[in-house]
């Protein structure tokens, strides 16, 4: 079967976008190819910094004829009915149509239709140019002459040559042939911008096709360039003694920016090694897209030699290349060393900061400490609706210090780590490169003699980032990451900026699940509703003192010089006070139940990407549970349960009471609300209420320990009774009384089960 070879040849795709690109224009062309009735046993997809190409492997030549049966009215229908059937089948006289004939409607007409299938190329060249034109890149432009025109081509960059070959292995291919905004498909394509002798190369199939690339100084497999790279890298560093730091997201980009790739090695002053490591590789990959090296076996030191990957074969053999990468790379590690020597430095606004200083008892002799107060002193808005960055890291330190105790941090060390914890974002570092928060925070603690605990919290309290990320396991960074966390969920929920949909701007999923892994990670049993009281009743004070502020300074401008007026205005101010905290009360119940909800939707998602069924985790969910620990355990407790044949039974066993509960409730029949033993006439009902009574009594026990394996354990010994009552007693007993003793008997079974999970909300 043919084959088909397509490349899009343009200026330079940026490097971020060529992959997923790549992956787009085959899904479309393969997809329109299958929706137009062709078939095809494989695709590949490539790409380089100028070209996206396309190869379909066993396309037929040709879809198949669609054959459709089309019901028609009956024989003896109306004129008009006719005609439109006629119309719509596509039949010129009613003689071209079958008669039918069923034996319950009689004789009706039936249009026999064919669509008969269309040769490859012609649907290939019908489907192109809608795809070139509708290409969903994320930006594109218009070019040259036509790009005055309404609906000219948008692309990437300006797009220069189309190459589509179409043809099986044992004849000549041939151009399918179609334009797109004075674009010509055809059969040239060419090679290396500047190592290639610039004239046009013929294409025939993809294998000429990537042999002449080649030839023409391009590799077109963006793996094999990844190859390239990384294997030259590593073998130019170990022959300097060095070994290369790895970076997969740097040698997929740099695989992006070169069509041949020439790696070189180019170096700096040993000086600059004074520079914190992590700035010296963020600085090289950053502003020039090279890898740093280190000695052998070194771990945390860098070496004073980078590599570089080039695009050219250089006559000197990319001296000249080296050398201008060398004197950028000087030049931007010269600022990120005044950057990291100015952040060790006093601030030059030192009477600013005093009062930031006593408000969050920082030691103005610290430079880090002075970043903390100038940022208090800046008034940086953290959200316009949740105050400044400064009144923030009140509340987390406020929250941090109510944590510790929680989770085994020592209250001193949290609070002090919270106080520092955004410091380092008023340092120039950090200013240049956002990404480092957190760590360069760490590094400015340790160096003005921070407990390791805070220089750690400081890093940390930002963990976990996302579902791979690492937990931090120090208690003073738990204690501070929860504080940061659960601030930053309560205040958007406080203001209605709750995550919508696939919106979430905020990353507050993110921020839950963080939450959710630092309880989890370590057995922390911490109840979630008092933090969330305790973090809304600060963003209250700080609401209440910011309108009373205001209505103090508009009562005081309207009474001023007046002494009565001053004294109705204090009596105002309280009363107005007294008020905005009445309303925020009453609305932080349900705003705090609404997150704890959303909580819970966030632990069912955890729980199920663990493996746990999402009906046992429903089973064990109330609406007001918030210890999550404690969630999770009942579900484990659970399924190692369910997985025994004595759960199973008991499973099935308490489905059929609920049930049979259910069924009468709807009907009205009266359930006692306590059972009357004097009722039970039967053995196996009496048995049955003594089994309940005691596994109730040993279940609760076990509960109170939180021993959810022994409270399944307790439940288990209702299994025989249970299926002793359902084998030897008739529950619908012609007595009502017997009756609604024996429903009340079932709704104690329900009770006992309920203790540990609402077992009719399990499947199977």
């Amino acid at each position: 079967m043919p084959d088909l070879l397509l490349e899009l040849r343009s200026e330079e795709i940026p490097a971020r976008m060529q992959r997923k690109a790549a992956g787009d224009l085959k899904k479309l062309v393969t997809d329109g190819l299958v929706e137009a009735g062709l078939t095809y046993e494989a695709a590949g997809d490539y790409w380089t910094p100028r070209r996206l190409t396309l190869d379909i492997r066993g396309l037929t030549a040709r879809s198949k004829d669609v054959h459709e049966d089309r019901k028609g009215p009956s024989v003896s229908a109306p004129e008009a009915a006719i005609a439109g059937f006629l119309r719509s089948a596509g039949l010129t006289d009613i003689a071209q149509a079958h008669v039918h004939t069923d034996p319950k409607k009689g004789d009706f007409y039936v249009a026999h239709l064919t669509k008969p299938g269309r040769p490859a190329e012609e649907i290939i060249a019908e489907l192109l140019p809608k795809i070139i034109r509708e290409f969903p890149w994320p930006k594109s432009m218009r070019w040259g002459a036509a790009s005055a025109k309404a609906g000219s081509l948008r692309w990437v960059r300006p797009l220069q040559s189309i190459v589509c070959m179409f043809g099986g292995e044992t004849e000549e291919p041939v151009v399918v042939d179609f334009e797109v905004s004075g674009l010509r498909s055809g059969n040239i394509t060419y090679g290396h911008r500047f190592l290639s002798d610039g004239q046009p190369i013929t294409v025939r199939r993809f294998d000429d096709y990537v042999a002449k690339l080649e030839k023409a100084k391009v590799v077109l497999d963006a793996d094999r360039r990844k190859e390239i790279i990384l294997a030259d890298a590593q073998n130019i560093a170990f022959a300097s003694g060095l070994e290369l730091v790895e970076d997969e997201g740097l040698l997929e980009e740099v695989s992006g920016l070169v069509e041949w790739p020439v790696v070189l090695m180019g170096e700096f002053e040993e000086s600059f090694l004074a520079i914190p490591p992590e700035v010296i590789r963020l600085t090289i990959k950053t502003n020039q897209k090279c890898f740093v090296t280190r000695k052998s076996g070194e771990t945390d030191k860098l070496s004073n030699k980078f590599i570089l990957v080039s695009n050219i074969v250089a006559s000197d053999g990319g001296k000249e290349i080296a050398y201008g990468n060398g004197k950028v790379v000087r030049a931007r590690l010269s600022d990120a060393l005044y950057f990291w020597t100015t952040d060790q430095h006093d601030l030059p606004d030192m009477e600013k900061l005093a009062a930031a200083a006593i408000r969050f008892d920082l030691d103005l002799k610290k430079p880090l400490d002075q970043r903390m107060a100038r940022l208090d002193a800046l008034n940086v808005t953290f959200h316009a609706k949740l105050g400044t960055q400064g009144e923030r890291v009140t509340r987390i330190k406020a929250l941090a210090r109510e944590i510790a105790p929680l989770v085994g941090a020592d209250q001193v060390l949290a609070a002090r780590a919270a106080a520092l914890a955004k410091a380092d974002l008023t340092t120039e570092i950090v200013g240049e490169f956002p990404e480092l928060q957190g760590g360069m925070g760490r590094k400015y603690a340790l160096l003005q003699n921070e407990h390791p605990s805070v220089a750690a919290a400081i890093e940390e309290h930002y963990k976990p980032q996302g579902p791979s990320d690492t937990v931090p396991d120090d208690a003073v960074s738990v204690a501070v990451a929860l504080a940061d966390k659960l601030d930053t969920l309560v205040g958007f929920w406080a203001i209605d900026e709750k995550p919508t949909g696939s919106k979430d701007p905020y990353a507050l999923r993110r921020a839950a699940l963080g939450v959710i892994r630092l309880l989890l990670s370590s057995d922390w049993q911490i109840a979630l509703l008092p933090l969330f009281q305790t973090a809304f009743a600060q963003l209250r004070e700080d609401a209440i003192e910011k309108h009373v502020e205001r209505y103090e300074a508009q009562q005081a401008a309207q009474n001023s010089g007046d002494v009565d007026g001053e004294e109705d205005v204090t009596n105002a101010i309280s009363g107005f006070e007294k008020r905005l905290r009445e309303e925020v009360a009453e609305s932080a119940h349900p705003v705090l139940l609404d997150l704890l909800a959303f909580f819970h939707d966030r632990l069912k998602v955890h729980l199920r990407d663990l493996g746990a069924r999402h009906d046992l985790i429903d089973a064990v969910l109330t609406d007001g549970a918030d210890n999550l620990l404690l969630i999770a355990r009942r579900v484990e407790a659970l399924v190692v349960y369910l997985n025994s044949e004595e759960g199973r039974n008991l499973l099935a066993g308490t489905k059929r009471a609920a049930n049979i509960l259910s069924a009468e409730e709807k009907k009205g029949t009266v359930v006692t609300d306590r059972v009357d033993p004097a009722l039970l006439a039967l053995d196996a009902e009496k048995t049955l209420f003594a089994a309940v009574n005691q596994a109730e009594k040993d279940a609760a026990q076990a509960i109170q320990k939180q021993d959810f394996s022994g409270a399944m354990i307790a439940l288990s010994a209702l299994r025989e009774p249970v299926d002793s009552f359902f084998e030897d007693v008739l529950v619908n007993d012609g007595n009502p009384d017997i009756r609604a003793n024996r429903l009340a008997l079932l709704a104690r079974i329900r009770t006992a089960t309920n203790t540990v999970a609402d077992f009719s909300k399990i499947t199977g």
